[in-house]
């Protein structure tokens, strides 16, 4: 016997939602999935009228979902943005050169302007060359420091009020869940916001997807037809959050709601008034937000282009001892050399 939708269209039901269990035809799917995400970016406020706002596009289903729905919902609900795909390519071969293309794609299917920024010329470093230095264990860290500096020298470039972002909710969760596993308390307090940042030397970033369960957008994808691209990142699998992902699909697998609940009680989290709190500011050499002097991405670049290219990972104590004796070093190599000069 066919299972009638749920909603009582009177359709036949074509899946079974994870988020709620219920039995739903395409449309009316379609339908709940957009309307949720509409009711998260009214009931938050996250965007005004007349608002310039960056889609950051990697050609991944979550991005492509966001620019396709965030098109969608700003005609039929007249949300009066101007929307622009912003995309980062970190130089990585055989897979991010492959997923602009889609990106591409994705510009002429919603008819949005698309800008490209490169770590090549903003870095003057690819990821290609980074991991040939550091290797595989700590090349994640590279990437994400230089990616979220990047969107933010893109987002001011264009000229955007806002970044739009695709992390959904199963990423949020395992945000949380890494940042209680680092005791990680500086990051536990923003990871669950739906905006960040907004000072006034910063852009904002918003999450519209928040409450979207990955399976839910994948399935959209899917039945929409959409164009993504969907390979892993060659670098990824030595990834600290494969860790957390892989135990949050066991968790999910036992009680399907636990992603929900994860962001739930990391928005309830509260810290003691003398738990320090790093004091977002501006960095002194690149001018771009920062909670240290100077800014992670420049310690980094400053390790790549001294050759030390693991100055910034680990303790801050650690990489001036690396400083030092570099340049020990180097005293002593241009002091034999004017001693050579000399006879």
């Amino acid at each position: 016997m066919p299972i009638i939708c749920k909603s009582q269209c009177g359709n036949r039901a074509a899946l079974k939602r994870p988020k709620t269990g219920d039995a739903l035809c395409k449309d009316c799917f379609f339908a709940a999935f957009e309307a949720e995400i509409h009711h998260t970016i009214s009931s938050s406020n996250l965007f005004r009228r007349g608002e310039k706002v960056a889609v950051a596009a990697s050609g991944g289903k979550d991005s492509t979902v966001l620019a396709h729905v965030l098109k969608l919902l700003n005609e039929r609900h007249n949300y009066g943005l101007e929307l622009v795909l912003l995309s980062i390519d970190e130089g990585i071969t055989g897979y991010r050169d492959d997923s602009l293309e889609t990106v591409k794609q994705n510009r002429d299917d919603y008819q949005m302007p698309l800008k490209i920024l490169s770590y090549e010329e903003l870095y003057g470093w690819t990821m290609d060359r980074i991991v040939a230095q550091i290797g595989r264990s700590n090349n994640c860290t590279f990437c994400g420091v230089f990616r979220r500096q990047a969107l933010d020298r893109g987002a001011k470039l264009l000229g955007v009020d806002s970044i739009a972002t695709g992390h959904n909710a199963d990423d949020i969760a395992e945000t949380v869940l890494m940042n209680v596993l680092r005791g990680d308390t500086a990051r536990l307090r923003r990871c669950t916001s739906i905006r960040t940042g907004g000072g006034e030397d910063t852009i904002p970033r918003v999450k519209p997807l928040k409450y979207s369960y990955e399976k839910e957008i994948v399935m959209y994808a899917h039945y929409k037809k959409l164009v993504y691209f969907s390979t892993e990142c060659v670098f990824a699998p030595n990834a600290y959050r494969g860790h957390a992902r892989a135990f949050l699909k066991d968790l999910e697998k036992v009680r399907p709601s636990v992603i929900m609940d994860i962001i739930y009680s990391g928005e309830q989290l509260r810290f003691k008034d003398t738990v320090k709190k790093p004091e977002r500011g501006t960095c002194t050499r690149c001018g771009f937000v920062s909670s240290q002097q100077p800014c992670k991405a420049c310690v980094l670049l400053e390790g790549l282009n001294r050759g030390l290219p693991k100055l910034g990972i680990g303790k801050k104590s650690k990489g001036e001892r690396m400083i030092a004796k570099q340049n020990q070093e180097l005293a002593l190599r241009e002091r034999a050399n004017l001693v050579k000069n000399d006879f």
